[in-house]
């Protein structure tokens, strides 16, 4: 069984050869201990896609965990889905095509993938980047929380919730290497934090944001128990990555 151990690999179709080695090459700098193939182009390096390419992709990222497959295009799809087709039971039973864009779609999984994320949680982190928006919830206020007249949620003597405010100080902000390595840490937490009200366990959601050098973000949790995981993301920022 090929891929790494313990984590779930990921397989880029494309009908460009080219893309798909570059997307390797992308996502291998946030997640270098991932195992990520690359299936692109015909098998006389054309323009199109592959069933043998894709097919052995998939073997070789499989280590046991998972694979998920990210496609550019609708054949690109077919041909993913072709390959499961013929692959034995045990092996299809842990392989997912995420509906999700290659590229964001593809670096946000290899991010989840690197932290240690289980198989559905790395197709849902390449489903981030469809761009679709969940429903606005006022915080304390689901079914049955009381809410003022003003909208706001009854928290009576609810503990105080954890935040920090910090400045990026590393020279080119919050680009890709840095905000993979915030992720990271932040996917090492239960509890969830923002930044600026982004969730910190997005990369795109971070890295849409455009933090430069010298701009402020608030890290915050609406558990009392996220002191920790506020105050670790907080001293990350602060050691400017190593950038600094």
């Amino acid at each position: 069984m090929a891929g790494t151990a313990g984590k779930v690999g990921l397989v880029f179709v494309s009908h460009s050869s080219l893309i798909a080695d570059g997307l390797v090459q992308l996502a291998a700098q946030m997640a270098g201990g991932t195992t990520l193939v690359a299936a692109g182009g015909t098998d006389d390096g054309g323009i199109g896609t592959s069933f043998d390419k894709v097919s052995a992709a998939i073997i070789e990222a499989d280590s046991g965990s998972g694979v998920v497959v990210l496609c550019d295009l609708g054949s690109a799809i077919l041909t993913a889905e072709t390959a499961l087709d013929f692959l034995d039971d045990e092996v299809r039973a842990r392989v997912r095509i995420a509906d999700a864009p290659l590229v964001e779609g593809g670096v946000a999984a290899a991010v989840a993938a690197e932290s240690g994320a289980e198989l559905d949680a790395v197709v849902a982190a390449a489903q981030t980047a469809i761009g679709d928006n969940p429903e606005l919830v006022v915080p304390g206020a689901e079914a049955g929380s009381p809410v003022d007249a003003a909208g706001a949620p009854d928290v009576g003597d609810a503990p105080r919730t954890p935040s920090r405010t910090v400045t990026i100080v590393n020279k080119d902000g919050l680009h890709a290497r840095p905000a993979a390595e915030f992720v990271k840490l932040a996917s090492t937490f239960p509890v969830k934090v923002t930044v600026n009200g982004k969730d910190a366990k997005s990369l795109l959601g971070i890295m849409s944001m455009g933090l430069v050098k010298g701009a402020t973000v608030e890290l915050a949790s609406a558990d009392p128990a996220g002191a920790e995981a506020v105050d670790a993301l907080a001293a990350l920022i602060e050691s400017g990555f190593g950038e600094a």
